[in-house]
């Protein structure tokens, strides 16, 4: 299996937070790329290097990263080729782009890492600004996954935590069946569109033999708006069967809650945890 770090947003509401700090304490995170920003003793993506490394889920990470702006003097790709020079099984791919309103968007970027590393492996794919709570287990994962490939090669994965009520116009929210297969994905639905609390965080497996479909969702994508494009779960709503179509099974494994940095309070929030609260940093996430 591979893995594939989707790292090339631009932080836009985070780099606003920090610019708009008057105390000055966060300045050393002004253009800084979301998975680069410390959280604890490491930077957030160092955590997933680790974690993936530890539980042997797979045999070489890749994560697609932009070049940065030089408005804001983000040079984002150096930064992410210094990061991986202390790792032996990570490789940086830019997606080429230098500004948010250029982006591929992250399914595009998915497609790109296939391509340029010839990919014919199951592939992990994981937001670059995502973290788990501590019941979060990739060798739980890699188990989950092996028993549904052995049932169907078919089989993809994604992850399930529970949401409040009102948070379900944040998110991608699955409705499954009784053996947790996923029937449908609704995305930020109001909460009357849907009795399912299930939250759909940025982590999924798929399996080798979807790939070729990231083709032909872009190809039918190609007119439409970005942000049609860039929610990886818009190819995962797109994957799951239907009664006028059958592409992949998909099934859910649950888990508590995550981290989502996506503004200052909430990178906060994050870093605080893993500075003062994570039990056993040794086997997090393993």
């Amino acid at each position: 299996m591979k893995a594939v770090i989707l790292a090339a947003g631009y932080g836009t509401r985070l780099q606003r937070d920090v610019a708009a700090d008057s105390t000055g304490k966060f300045a050393h995170l002004s253009g800084t790329a979301k998975p680069l920003l410390p959280v604890g003793r490491c930077a957030l993506i160092s955590h997933w290097v680790r974690a993936l490394t530890a539980s042997d889920c797979v045999d070489r990470i890749y994560v697609v990263v932009s070049n940065g702006t030089s408005s804001t003097n983000a040079v984002y790709l150096a930064a992410f080729e210094e990061w991986a020079s202390h790792f032996t099984n990570v490789e940086i791919l830019s997606d080429r782009t230098t500004s948010n309103d250029g982006r591929l968007g992250a399914v595009a970027c998915l497609q790109l890492a296939v391509k340029h590393f010839e990919v014919e492996d199951h592939v992990l794919i994981i937001g670059g600004d995502t973290l788990f709570k501590e019941d979060f287990s990739l060798s739980k994962v890699k188990e989950r996954f092996s028993d549904l490939q052995a049932k169907s090669e078919d089989s993809c994965l994604v992850l399930s935590y529970q949401c409040d009520e009102q948070d379900t116009r944040k998110y991608g929210i699955l409705e499954v069946d009784g053996d947790l297969r996923v029937l449908c994905m609704k995305e930020k639905p109001l909460p009357t569109e849907t009795k399912s609390r299930r939250a759909c965080p940025c982590f999924y497996v798929f399996s080798k033999k979807s790939l070729p479909l990231l083709d032909t969702f872009l190809e039918e994508k190609k007119e439409a708006p970005i942000d049609e494009k860039d929610a990886p779960g818009n190819f995962v709503s797109w994957l799951i069967p239907s009664f006028f179509t059958f592409r992949e099974p998909v099934y859910i494994h649950q888990i508590s809650g995550r981290f989502d940095v996506g503004n200052l309070p909430s990178y906060i929030e994050c870093d605080l945890y893993f500075r003062e609260k994570l039990q056993d940093a040794g086997s997090y996430m393993v």
